[in-house]
């Protein structure tokens, strides 16, 4: 319960910062760049983090605290804290983010959400980028779903909009792994081509229990720069009290 109450304190906090999502906004599935219609129920708690490492020394790692509360309706709170060098240089960024679902998820059935946040500095307060987007989730079957994500992107350092864009399948193809494989990125104008290269990622989870999982992510041009990435992430889970496992309350990954 005290670890579950700290999360709420913490992302509660976030969500009333100025500034939004980072400049590559993730999603609220890992170090996963597409993100699910689908929030978790009220009253849960996850910690979400990663380290990734590319082929030009780029370097990340991330923390992702998010709970579920329901002020007025259920809203997933979260606060991704990046700590990053690129090209050499070092940053932190902070990026709260509130999603909540709109349309639920079903097999045969299309499910949507909104989400908005966005960045800022942690050494100079300054707002970075703020973000809108509408995840949508089609279940093909109990383990197999698609997601489609598009939504607007406002970089405040040299203010640009851009469209933002993503596809991805996820297929639980036994009761403990769980293949990915997602194309993403930006589009819009900008002196610097890279900034809207698409983006690609594939990877494994392995989940032996509704509380833990771990990643094992190879991506492309993650951050526009024309690198590989090898990403290792874990969740911890925890559930509301009496709560009963996922796939039963659920019925589907």
């Amino acid at each position: 319960m005290g670890i579950r109450a700290g999360c709420i304190g913490l992302v509660a906090v976030a969500a009333i910062c100025t500034g939004f999502s980072p400049r590559d906004a993730w999603a609220a599935n890992g170090a996963y760049a597409v993100d699910a219609a689908d929030i978790s129920e009220v009253g849960s708690c996850k910690v979400e983090t990663w380290m990734q490492a590319a082929t030009n020394t780029d370097f990340s790692m991330v923390a992702n605290p998010s709970c579920v509360v329901n002020p007025f309706i259920p809203v997933e709170l979260s606060m991704l804290s990046t700590e990053a060098r690129s090209g050499g240089d070092w940053s932190t960024t902070f990026a709260p983010k509130a999603k909540t679902n709109i349309v639920p998820t079903g097999i045969g059935k299309l499910g949507f959400s909104f989400s908005a946040g966005g960045s800022f500095d942690a050494l100079t307060g300054e707002n970075l980028t703020a973000f809108a987007t509408i995840p949508a989730t089609f279940r093909l079957s109990e383990t197999m779903r698609i997601n489609v994500n598009g939504g607007w992107l406002w970089d405040r350092t040299v203010d640009r909009h851009y469209l933002t864009y993503g596809i991805g399948f996820d297929w639980k193809f036994t009761e403990t792994l769980q293949w990915t494989i997602e194309a993403f990125g930006q589009a819009g104008a900008t002196d610097t081509p890279s900034v809207v290269r698409p983006r690609f990622q594939t990877g494994v989870r392995y989940r032996p229990n509704e509380i833990f999982s771990v990643d094992v992510i190879y991506g492309h041009n993650i951050t526009g720069e024309n690198a590989n990435w090898i990403t290792i992430g874990t969740t911890i889970r925890f559930p509301p009290s009496e709560s009963k496992p996922a796939r039963e309350r659920s019925g589907h990954l």
